[in-house]
């Protein structure tokens, strides 16, 4: 099993958090009900970016202007968070060249998913958790009360547990360990790189949007080779949306039925169908603190423990 892992302190009325897009361009009308949250229902100060206006091709700043100003706030040790308003792609392009001596010395936490799962994969080869979770963008999105709700909690320290309905697929058992993962297709890009994560007893949940069924099946093989799925303690499966196929012939399988056919040997337990994912109901997941998954046929349940607080 991995390392434990440092938790940054949580957060309280009246900290600051820094709002930055890391990777693709962001319209800032977008974001606006999302920081009007964070300033008046969370009570926070709210360090605005400049890349919340900026825009270079598809990106919201240069590699360059990208890396400098997630630098400067994991370099600010009033920054108590770093929020992402948006994913998209370009993380990746700039992680080698950030620093984190500062950051080690005045841990916070940061908040993403989708493309930030490399920077949260990264800051958990480096022994610090973060939170996969919906962004700025996304905080007033319709349905998404009750992920908005389970970030908070993330973030100011509350309890955390989960339950959700049954799915045919699920492989019943119990695990306990550290939660790890995040977007599938980042999942496989990172493996070989310093940011790879090592998921040797660990929960590891996995979603993705906007994938080809024959690129789910390649990603999972990927996962297989490189020996991440064989020593889980558990897996979740989240949410796999705008899924495509060929017209003809078909794949021949669901997302759902790929991933079984890789895992299913292993014998641990799979909780299929959990709210993670590019959906709605994105449920906050602190990454590298340890949880308590249970699962049968009519339910499954994730407990983070101890508790948070």
């Amino acid at each position: 099993m991995i390392e434990p892992i440092e938790r940054p302190a949580f957060l309280q009325p009246g900290d600051t958090v820094g709002v930055l897009a890391p990777a693709s361009r962001v319209h800032y009308a977008d974001c606006q009900p999302g920081l009007h949250i964070l300033r008046t229902d969370w009570q926070l100060k709210v360090l605005e970016c400049p890349t919340l206006h900026g825009a270079y091709h598809q990106y919201s700043g240069t590699d360059q202007q990208r890396k400098e100003e997630l630098q400067s706030l994991l370099d600010n040790p009033d920054v108590r968070a770093i929020i992402a308003a948006r994913g998209g792609y370009g993380c990746s392009r700039i992680l080698d060249d950030l620093d984190f001596t500062a950051f080690r010395k005045s841990p916070k936490w940061i908040v993403g998913f989708s493309d930030l799962t490399a920077v949260l994969s990264h800051l958990n080869r480096l022994g610090y958790a973060g939170i996969h979770a919906p962004m700025v963008k996304l905080f007033a999105m319709e349905q998404g009360e009750i992920a908005l709700e389970s970030l908070r909690k993330a973030l100011f320290g509350e309890e955390l547990h989960y339950s959700v309905a049954g799915h045919a697929y699920n492989q019943p058992g119990e695990a306990t360990g550290p939660v790890v993962g995040g977007n599938l297709c980042l999942l496989a890009h990172l493996i070989g790189s310093p940011s790879q994560v090592d998921t040797t007893g660990t929960i590891l949940f996995i979603e993705d949007i906007n994938e080809y069924l024959y690129n789910i099946d390649r990603m999972m093989i990927q996962l297989k080779r490189a020996g991440q799925l064989q020593s889980l303690a558990g897996l979740i499966v989240g949410q796999f949306t705008d899924v495509r196929d060929n017209p003809e012939p078909t794949f021949g399988k669901t997302a759902y039925e790929i991933i079984l056919e890789h895992t299913q040997a292993y014998g641990y337990p799979i909780c299929f169908d959990f709210p993670v994912g590019h959906v709605a109901d994105n449920r906050a997941l602190p990454v590298g603190l340890n949880a308590r998954l249970t699962v049968t046929k009519t339910k499954a349940e994730l407990t983070y423990i101890p508790p948070l607080s």
